[in-house]
């Protein structure tokens, strides 16, 4: 009668409880130093919040970069597999997943019934993450949550030209020093994240409908700035953060994967 997904990423960690009419229950929680622990207290979170004990609720598969540290869960799933099957359950008719999180960028090619078919991926790096934008917000003495409203008070196309992280904030750092309004940095950021990404959709195959997961997918400079890049809108669903583990409950429901 119940399914539940768990998704650990490198920043946070999510649960969905399914019912027979949907998600009953989602959780949202920091990852931390241990993948086990955010599992626990993701699951813990939903488990409240929809009104069941553990054992009443059924399979349970894990996904994302933690997910082999989740011993209690019954099968492990690529987050590849997870997003794809999340987000088409969602917007049905989407063939292209964007998922920006805190490690890594992927874009994932969508087929029939959730089915991943190709995607891109960035996990080599933290150019173009959400670490990337952590990394530079702190140069620019900004909280994450400021970026998307201060980069739409640009007022002049400021390239970012490193690729690096590291590299990045050096040249973030001189920026400031030499004078450049905030605004303009962040704006700046927030292309060079698009073009990055951009380069990503473009390898796999651009389509009339993308959608956009991931903790990233709440910045709405990011959005912007991938919209320009892709000369499209995005679609984003109401909580981008539980794509994830939406999908691994869904596999979990119907015993695909």
């Amino acid at each position: 009668m119940y399914a539940t997904g768990i998704d650990i990423g490198s920043t946070s960690g999510e649960a969905v409880i399914l019912n027979g009419n949907g998600i009953l229950a989602a959780s949202v929680v920091d990852t931390g130093y241990n993948s086990r622990r955010a599992a626990e207290a993701a699951l813990e979170k939903a488990l409240a919040d929809s009104g069941l004990k553990r054992e009443q609720i059924g399979p349970i598969v894990a996904t994302g970069y933690g997910r082999i540290a989740i011993e209690f869960a019954d099968r492990q799933v690529t987050e590849i597999s997870c997003y794809a099957k999340g987000m088409a359950h969602i917007f049905p008719d989407v063939r292209t997943v964007v998922d920006i999180g805190g490690q890594d960028s992927k874009v994932i090619a969508v087929g029939k019934n959730g089915k991943a078919m190709d995607f891109a991926m960035n996990d080599k790096c933290a150019a173009g993450t959400g670490r990337f934008l952590e990394v530079t917000a702190r140069a620019l003495q900004l909280g994450l949550s400021d970026l998307g409203g201060i980069s739409a008070q640009a007022t002049r196309d400021l390239a970012i030209s490193s690729i690096c992280t590291v590299f990045a904030e050096s040249e973030v750092i001189t920026l400031v020093a030499e004078g450049a309004e905030r605004a303009d940095i962040v704006a700046g950021l927030h292309r060079a994240i698009a073009k990055r990404v951009g380069a990503m959709v473009k390898r796999i195959g651009p389509n009339p409908i993308i959608a956009f997961a991931g903790g990233v997918a709440k910045n709405e400079g990011v959005k912007r700035a991938l919209e320009r890049e892709l000369g499209i809108s995005l679609v984003i669903p109401p909580e981008p953060q539980i794509v994830g583990a939406l999908g691994a409950a869904l596999i979990a429901r119907d015993g695909e994967g």
